[in-house]
């Protein structure tokens, strides 16, 4: 890999966001698992879009990435 990831025993990042699934069984793997989610960053490291659903099964489509990039790009 050429980027850098995220390691967060403990979710304390995942806590800070304030965006960790309240389902998750404590004592199990799946305690601290966060909803399942993408921050579109510019260049600056600002944050500029925030994709989220509720739930970790599942995930928002590629389709939908795409739409939030191109209303960034309209909105410049």
């Amino acid at each position: 890999m050429t980027y850098r990831l995220l390691s967060d025993p403990g979710s304390k990042t995942i806590d800070a966001y304030g965006i960790r699934n309240p389902g998750g069984k404590a004592g199990t793997r799946y305690e601290g698992i966060p909803y399942p989610g993408t921050y579109l960053v510019d260049g600056e490291g600002v944050v500029r879009a925030k994709l989220f659903l509720e739930g970790y099964v599942e995930r928002h489509d590629n389709e939908s990435l795409i739409e939030a990039v191109k209303a960034l790009d309209a909105a410049e």
